[in-house]
């Protein structure tokens, strides 16, 4: 069966969105930059670079966000593949983050642009501050005509708290810069509706709604097993684009120039037309995981999810797991299914006296400062579907 491989005018429209985007994010895996040895693949980022620099040139904000850390460090480290061990994993990223960004300084110097590494963690993005301070930085970075090169901080981050993959974090710069397009660049020129390399099977050129993927099996990681996701992230990544309003076009990096030029490669996968959540909420949503959960009464679970409420104490009647004021919880209901997450105001160990009261009784009996919100809603994102 085919899947949305028709051109419409939508799609057509959005992918002239790419050749004239003011701002653009651009996402490179590990397999695009590195050699089947690990070794960095020096010819293909001069060639990534002369294509994003035509752009630059031409008024076009290029972001990057790259991949290629740990695969750069591996020939250096001895190591043959990949580690799996998240020490060994920070190690070889250690070694290949500077590789990797002399390589790019030095192609884009040769345009006369000037690149920037920025270094992202979850946590970073968790916390209203740091969250800011990142946009503020991107943001001058680019008013300085520079392009910033952005990766996950491999080297500090932890399995609980981390992006796990660049597809997800491209995405979400995207709607963190208020990107016009994002480009998902891998060793892959497109969806199929099956496995690539078999007979029959065929490219899907445009994605319009998650629906248009139903029955089609994503499958795991590239060619090359030097990344960390597969096509399951990018579309991911992609399905969390274009919730914000950003187009998405997944193709190889060898396509890259023609993708920028609104060709009919790779595969589209069109902006939603619904009201665009709020930075916060998808960062919520997407980029944080919770340290524990508030389970809530049911009057609690319709308040929050259907009256866009706040969670106040009198609707909680469970805690479970260890966190502190300011830590994303997870807000599930008496049968364990996700209902919302959110920014808590209160350490796991406070919450147990307060389950049950009112915020002025709170108020009365243990002080004023004890009249606030389990989690405000204004630091709270509704999690649609049934989830476990």
């Amino acid at each position: 069966m085919q899947h949305a491989t028709s051109n419409g005018e939508n799609g057509t429209a959005e992918r002239a969105q790419l050749k004239n985007a003011r701002r653009i994010i651009v996402k490179i895996g590990s397999s695009s930059l590195t050699t089947p040895k690990g070794l960095i693949d020096r010819e293909r980022i001069r060639e990534l670079a002369d294509v994003f620099a035509e752009r630059r040139e031409a008024g076009t904000e290029v972001i990057l966000v790259s991949s290629g850390a740990v695969a750069a460090g591996m020939s250096p480290l001895g190591l043959a593949k990949r580690p799996h061990d998240l020490a060994t994993q920070q190690a070889a990223a250690s070694v290949g983050q500077g590789l990797l960004v002399a390589h790019y300084t030095r192609a884009f110097a040769a345009h006369g642009l000037t690149a920037a590494q920025v270094l992202l963690t979850v946590e970073d993005m968790m916390r209203r501050v740091q969250h800011r301070n990142a946009q503020r930085t991107l943001r001058r970075l680019l008013d300085l005509g520079v392009v910033p090169i952005v990766n996950e901080n491999d080297t500090v981050a932890t399995h609980e708290i981390r992006f796990g993959d660049n597809d997800r974090l491209a995405a979400l710069v995207a709607h963190l810069l208020r990107a016009d397009a994002l480009l998902l660049l891998s060793d892959v020129d497109a969806l199929y509706d099956g496995n690539p390399s078999e007979p029959g099977a065929r490219r899907i050129v445009e994605i319009a709604d998650p629906h248009d993927l139903d029955g089609i099996d994503i499958g795991s990681a590239g060619r090359r097993g030097v990344g960390t996701g597969g096509m399951v992230t990018k579309v991911d990544s992609a399905r969390i684009a274009t919730e914000a309003g950003v187009p998405t076009v997944l193709t190889s990096a060898a396509n890259a120039r023609a993708a920028l030029a609104g060709e009919t490669v790779g595969t589209l996968f069109t902006a939603s037309s619904r009201r665009r959540p709020s930075t916060r909420q998808l960062w919520l949503a997407h980029a944080t995981a919770g340290r524990g959960s508030v389970v809530l009464d049911p009057g609690a679970v319709r308040a929050v999810a259907e009256e866009n409420a706040s969670l106040l104490p009198a609707g909680v009647v469970k805690v479970d797991g260890e966190f502190v004021a300011g830590d994303p919880v997870d807000l599930r209901d008496e049968d364990g299914r996700l209902v919302a997450r959110g920014l808590v105001n209160y350490d796991a160990v406070e919450i147990p006296d307060l389950m049950g009261r009112s915020t002025r009784w709170l108020a009365r009996e243990l002080g004023p400062e004890y009249e606030r919100e389990i989690v405000h809603r204004d630091d709270l994102v509704v999690i649609p579907g049934p989830e476990a």
